[in-house]
């Protein structure tokens, strides 16, 4: 199904179990295209929470970017990074770099964090032969969909994330913080309200806690805002779980989930959690030249795995403070 609208100028496919999408009309000037279509396009996230640009022929980190500074305002850099990316430019991306056959499972970026993107631009310069969609799911949906009693002990108590920083797994505390100079990296978690404990090897052990459901900042929507599933040790592979159990222990996993008071979150929870993202997931499989718009607080968002190069650039931008976001828990490291 499409429709068109004047106020919007361009025409959206709307099918269900896929993001809406707009092929893009243009004569290879895709930043000039984005320009004249930006209020559009930006309409249709607003109403939708995500768009799938199809046409505009993207090719290199360049012209990207040129394209992505003429949708958004404000980019950001990332800080507290869950793994390493490559960076092109000022705010401009590689995917984060994770094992092409595991799944990056539905979350929301950098949901941990006081401060985190309203919206996130993705490119495709390159499709997989197979899989590695960036997938969607609509959170004020899933929060609907949850069992009450589970989302109101998450509204009480938040969610705890627990992080143990090494050079193996995961980013670095120079890919998370930016430094590696002890003095700023404990400067920047007492600023954001992360607990520390330096390890006698030299690593990095933190806690935070957070709310795990916001109003978005524009709608007052309730949304289902975390990453509790995806960093939780559940979600990872049994095979990959029980290697990194062996190497590290159970307490010093790279990154671990638990609610709010501390207590553990079940392998049971965390299966239904993925269970109803994927029954809300809408998918698109990546073709060449794609550009994709998602806001990060009403859409979680996923990758999937993949077969063969893929080259997806990323880039996150209009910060949204946490305290502008209704949260239910107060920001504490306990």
């Amino acid at each position: 199904m499409s429709f068109t609208s004047a106020a919007l100028l361009v025409d959206v496919e709307l099918n269900s179990g896929a993001p809406p999408r707009v092929r893009a009309e243009t004569t290879g000037d895709a930043p000039v295209w984005a320009a004249e279509h930006r209020k559009a396009l930006r309409a249709v996230v607003a109403e939708h929470g995500s768009v799938l640009v199809r046409g505009l022929g993207l090719r290199d980190a360049a012209g990207t970017g040129a394209v992505f500074s003429e949708l958004a305002t404000g980019p950001m850099t990332e800080q507290e990074a869950f793994a390493p990316r490559h960076a092109y430019s000022y705010g401009l991306y590689s995917s984060s770099k994770w094992p092409p056959n595991q799944p990056m499972c539905m979350h929301h970026e950098l949901s941990y964090t006081l401060e985190f993107p309203g919206l996130m631009m993705f490119a495709c310069l390159s499709a997989p032969t197979d899989g590695g969609a960036t997938a969607v799911a609509d959170s004020p949906t899933v929060l609907d969909a949850l069992p009450t009693e589970l989302t109101e002990r998450f509204e009480r108590e938040g969610w705890l994330l627990t992080r143990s920083y090494n050079d193996e797994i995961g980013a670095s505390i120079t890919e998370a913080f930016g430094t590696d100079d002890r003095g700023a990296v404990e400067r920047y978690c007492r600023a954001n309200a992360i607990a520390f404990e330096w390890q006698p090897d030299g690593g990095l052990r933190t806690r935070q806690r957070r709310s795990a459901v916001v109003r978005h900042p524009v709608t007052g929507r309730r949304c289902w805002f975390n990453q509790i599933a995806f960093l939780n040790e559940w979600t990872m592979a049994p095979e990959v779980h029980e290697y990194l159990v062996d190497v590290y222990g159970a307490d010093g996993l790279p990154f671990n989930t638990r609610f709010g008071n501390g207590d553990p979150i079940g392998e049971d929870v965390v299966q239904l959690l993925n269970s109803v993202y994927e029954a809300n997931t809408a998918r698109e499989p990546w073709q060449a030249g794609d550009l994709m718009l998602v806001d990060n607080v009403r859409t979680a968002h996923s990758r999937e795995p993949f077969e063969g190069p893929r080259e997806v650039l990323v880039a996150m931008a209009e910060p949204v403070r946490l305290a502008d976001c209704s949260p239910t828990v107060e920001v504490t490291t306990r």
